[in-house]
């Protein structure tokens, strides 16, 4: 294909997680950016920003799209006279995903910078949705969310540890290589997600987490972990069960307390319940979109979700 000089992306938010599938587990939400990249002869660079964290965001080359696009564009090419980064571009960015709020806002960031820059390197997006991965994974650290609002529906993630010849790494940090496969959700099941008012850091939350867990615990996690992919495939009946955790929601309990007590209420009162990510926001997985008549959503915005099934949409003009 051509280089063509515009894109226009919209990309979901998505949950992680979904209780015990840490770091494994993601689902896109219908919540999205909208992006509006477009490419100049000219050298330049201008970052408009609208939206959910539009009074913070940098408007410069530290913008997460923006960087994601340069690490794009080293990959996707471009030699000699015909670099693959062309001298001059215009960022806008409508956003309506939280952030820091455990809804995947730097994964959707992540995913609309690769896919914008392999557009405008006029490559292929559905054929580079490997190097796509790669790319917006490796700058998370993992590939929950990131799979999710690439993909779209619920996705199992992990990754392996790959060398090429005499030792040496075949993939950028380290030797890690980032994979995804995509479920459809049943129908049945209807997210809803209780936006918290605070923000949380994924880097506090993480550093709460034990170096240890015990051996119960662990295979308690592995045996729900599971158990949530036939749920939210197949099973809705047994997501309850399926959402339980033991290995991270305990200990990071002191990060947010309020959206701990939340998901304990909405489980007591039989909905299927856990922090969405890195928190602090809580998810509910029901079959109604409904909230149960005694559970106290104080300080928390209750947002039904559908589930995307699509992730990124690429519009070329």
């Amino acid at each position: 294909m051509g280089r063509p000089s515009r894109v226009k992306l919209r990309v979901p938010g998505s949950t992680a997680n979904l209780g015990p599938g840490f770091d494994c587990l993601g689902m896109a939400l219908g919540l999205y950016d909208e992006i509006d990249v477009e490419a100049f002869d000219t050298p330049g660079l201008f970052v408009d920003v609208a939206g959910e964290g539009a009074r913070f965001v940098p408007r410069d080359e530290r913008h997460l799209v923006m960087r994601a696009m340069r690490q794009a564009f080293e990959v996707f090419g471009g030699t000699g006279s015909s670099p693959s980064a062309p001298p001059g571009l215009r960022l806008r960015c409508t956003n309506a995903v939280p952030h820091s709020r455990g809804l995947g806002s730097s994964a959707a960031a992540a995913v609309a910078g690769v896919a914008a820059a392999a557009v405008l390197s006029g490559r292929d997006v559905e054929l580079e949705r490997d190097a796509l991965l790669q790319l917006s994974a490796g700058m998370e650290g993992h590939a929950d969310n990131a799979a999710a609002s690439l993909l779209g529906g619920f996705v199992v993630a992990w990754e392996t540890s790959e060398r090429g010849a005499g030792g040496t790494s075949v993939y950028a940090g380290g030797g890690r290589r980032f994979h995804a496969e995509r479920l459809d959700v049943h129908p049945d099941v209807q997210p809803v997600a209780f936006v918290a008012g605070v923000e949380s850091s994924t880097k506090t939350t993480r550093g709460l987490l034990p170096a240890e867990v015990p051996l119960s615990d662990a295979a308690f996690t592995g045996s729900r972990c599971a158990l949530a992919v036939l749920a939210l495939t197949r099973r809705p009946d047994l997501l309850l069960a399926a959402t339980e955790d033991r290995l991270h929601q305990p200990y990071r309990r002191p990060a947010y307390p309020a959206s701990a007590r939340l998901v304990e209420s909405l489980r007591e009162h039989g909905v299927a319940a856990a922090i969405s990510g890195a928190g602090p926001t809580v998810l509910a997985l029901t079959c109604d979109g409904a909230v149960p008549d005694g559970v106290d959503t104080e300080g928390f915005a209750v947002l039904p979700l559908p589930v995307d099934h699509e992730g990124v949409r690429v519009e070329v003009l």
